[in-house]
């Protein structure tokens, strides 16, 4: 099975450089990656270089400075040069008479938005309207819906985000248990949380379907919680139900569909 990670981070100058990631990358046996631009960086030099360095591995998800009037001819350029999508807030506006001209560029010049936000601005109604004047924009939900701190538990952080599934033009990132569990602090066995994630990620299928989901290990603040190897194998055994086909769509062929990758 193809894998692809859908949620990777990497810099010379925080988190860690490129070559740690491949490391973990082929060390696990997976074929691609999505680098995805830290939050407040509107540099993406680094990861244009990621791209070249390494041809076929990697799609780039960019980051531009929607407050500035020059935004939008930013994110053409970023496009031009192979973007593959942009990193936005649910609440992001664009100045100007146009409040959704930054989310319309995007869906013009092709690109998805890799969408991170809390669960109250995914419950929003703005954000509701706004998916639904675009539907043609391509949106990806971070981190099942939630940007709360770690251990804060499920069930009310998903709430809001799973309704947007009724927006056909809306996907999920299926993140490692680390990042929604609260771990065992002396595991003694192969599952080192305190509580088990129960009908969490099939309600997550039942919302989106697997042709909707995408797993990602938010590498490299995974190395803090249960690893990036087990971020891996843990969500692929809650998955283990599934049909074949619908585990290879969740763990590459959807992000590799959506972020795709310019040798």
């Amino acid at each position: 099975m193809l894998i692809v990670d859908s949620h990777c981070h990497v810099s010379p100058i925080w988190y860690e450089p490129v070559e740690s990631l491949l490391h973990q990358m082929d060390a696990n046996d997976i074929t691609h990656a999505v680098l995805v631009q830290m939050q407040g960086q509107t540099d993406n030099s680094y990861q244009f270089e990621c791209v070249r360095n390494y041809p076929g591995r990697f799609a780039n998800i960019v980051i531009v400075d929607t407050d500035s009037h020059d935004a939008i001819a930013e994110l053409e350029r970023l496009a031009g040069e192979g973007a593959a999508g942009v990193r936005l807030r649910p609440t992001v506006r664009s100045p100007g008479d146009d409040p959704l001209a930054i989310w319309r560029a995007a869906s013009r010049l092709g690109l998805t938005i890799s969408c991170i936000g809390s669960d109250d601005e995914f419950a929003s109604p703005e954000f509701a309207e706004l998916l639904a004047a675009l539907p043609d924009l391509r949106v990806v939900i971070e981190h099942l819906g939630s940007d709360v701190p770690v251990g804060a538990g499920p069930p009310a952080r998903t709430r809001a985000a799973f309704g947007l599934a009724r927006f056909p033009n809306v996907y999920m990132k299926i993140p490692g248990l680390g990042e929604i569990c609260p771990r065992m602090m002396h595991p003694t066995s192969p599952f080192p949380f305190e509580r088990p994630v129960p009908g969490l990620f099939k309600a997550t299928v039942a919302a989106f379907g697997p042709n909707r989901l995408m797993w990602g290990s938010d590498f490299p603040p995974v190395s803090f919680r249960e690893g990036y190897r087990n971020a891996l194998l843990l969500p692929m055994q809650e998955f283990e139900d599934l049909a074949p086909e619908d585990r290879a769509l969740i763990f590459g062929g959807v992000a590799l569909s959506v972020f795709p990758i310019r040798s």
